[in-house]
């Protein structure tokens, strides 16, 4: 994706824009999300017995109606396939169990529709249903996959789906991206306004605040969306960035992600006469690490849904690298790690020729404090498992 602006425009994405535009980074180049999700891959695999309880949950149908896998947030890596092939898997263990021939399995990967959905398909298997006779046999092939593919995309803080038509939802590493940076984190007349700050960490209590409302009221409303979409007897599981302070302004992992090295790469380009103050001031990544309890507090407000997991977990360093005692390759996979998911939001806003000094500096400021970037920087999780009341 092009900038939306060049260096001389004080580029502001609106909120109207953020759903048409933010998405991972794509392609398969060094900054890319493909290429720069290994974490992610890691913590969601280390979850999976949590996902396989709730996975034992589901009701099962007659093997003659479709089983529906839907991911909300797949991105465009390897990870959602990994996922779906789990997911299927572990549904047709169970069928084989109870003496059933497993159902024909269909998968939606749904994101935003800037999400680089080509490169996703490209890495999508072909389908096994030609080239193989039973099930297991499909299973056992790694070459082909046993469900079929569809991708949606759109806000999954809104309708995707038909009403009682998904069996399982999977949402990981994605309900911490708001639908908006809130109005008043913007507006220079409000207690909210987020001065000098590109992100809500260590920021004053009003614009935290006015972030958690946010979150909030965005998961209500992907809640209300997923109470008429999910059939009876369904699942869903979902992992988020989480924290594990009660204090909003304390963003743990996301924090030291977005709020350290990130932060002062901007204020370098505002000292150095590159951007204005007003420039880093109107732009705020839309990221919320809530706490179990503001997590709770809306799944119980809603009321359609019944808690049957809520936990922290602990899901480790979004840092993976070769060689630890490498000061330079750790601060390139923080500075990539960061613009695989922000780089296109900091693209439309200072244009990619500032972008890339951006980005250039994090990783600067990251070499410098490798060891303790290795030490300290720690991704906690919110892992919920839902089912309709």
């Amino acid at each position: 994706m092009g900038p939306l602006g060049d260096n001389k425009d004080n580029v502001v994405v609106s909120n109207l824009k953020l759903e048409r535009m933010l998405s991972m980074k794509g392609g398969k180049g060094e900054a890319s999300y493909v290429n720069n999700s290994q974490a992610q891959a890691q913590h969601a695999r280390s979850m999976l017995h949590l996902l396989k309880e709730a996975l034992d949950g589901v009701q099962l149908n007659s093997p003659e109606i479709p089983f529906v896998i839907a991911d909300l947030g797949c991105s465009c890596g390897s990870n959602t396939i990994f996922i779906i092939d789990v997911i299927v898997e572990h549904m047709s263990k169970r069928y084989e169990a109870v003496g059933q021939e497993p159902p024909e399995f269909s998968a939606f990967f749904s994101d935003l529709p800037s999400n680089d959905f080509n490169t996703l398909f490209q890495l999508l298997p072909p389908l096994a249903n030609n080239g193989c006779g039973s099930m297991e046999e499909c299973l056992a092939s790694n070459s082909h996959r046993s469900y079929f593919a569809a991708g949606v995309p759109g806000s999954f803080y809104r309708r995707l789906f038909p009403a009682r038509s998904i069996d399982v939802f999977y949402s990981a590493f994605s309900l911490h991206w708001l639908s908006q940076v809130p109005d008043i984190v913007l507006d220079k007349r409000s207690t909210a306004y987020n001065k000098g700050k590109i992100y809500i960490h260590g920021a004053n209590e009003n614009t935290a605040n006015a972030y958690r409302k946010q979150f909030q009221t965005d998961l209500a409303y992907f809640l209300g969306s997923r109470s008429k979409e999910m059939k009876r007897g369904g699942s869903m599981f979902l992992a988020c960035l989480g924290r594990t302070s009660l204090d909003p302004t304390d963003q743990g992992g996301a924090g030291l992600l977005f709020g350290t090295h990130f932060q002062d790469a901007w204020d370098d380009l505002v000292q150095e006469g590159l951007i204005t103050s007003e420039q880093r001031d109107k732009f705020n990544i839309p990221v919320y690490a809530p706490s179990i309890q503001d997590f709770k507090e809306v799944v119980e407000a809603n009321g359609s849904f019944k808690i049957n997991n809520l936990q922290v977990f602990r899901g480790g360093s979004p840092l993976v690298v070769s060689h630890p005692d490498d000061a330079a390759e750790i601060g390139r996979a923080l500075a990539n790690s960061c613009r695989s998911v922000s780089g296109v939001l900091v693209d439309a806003h200072i244009g990619e020729q500032l972008s890339e000094e951006l980005f250039s500096r994090v990783e600067d400021r990251a070499t410098c404090h490798a060891e303790e970037l290795l030490q300290n920087l720690q991704f906690f999780h919110i892992v919920a498992s839902l089912s309709l009341v």
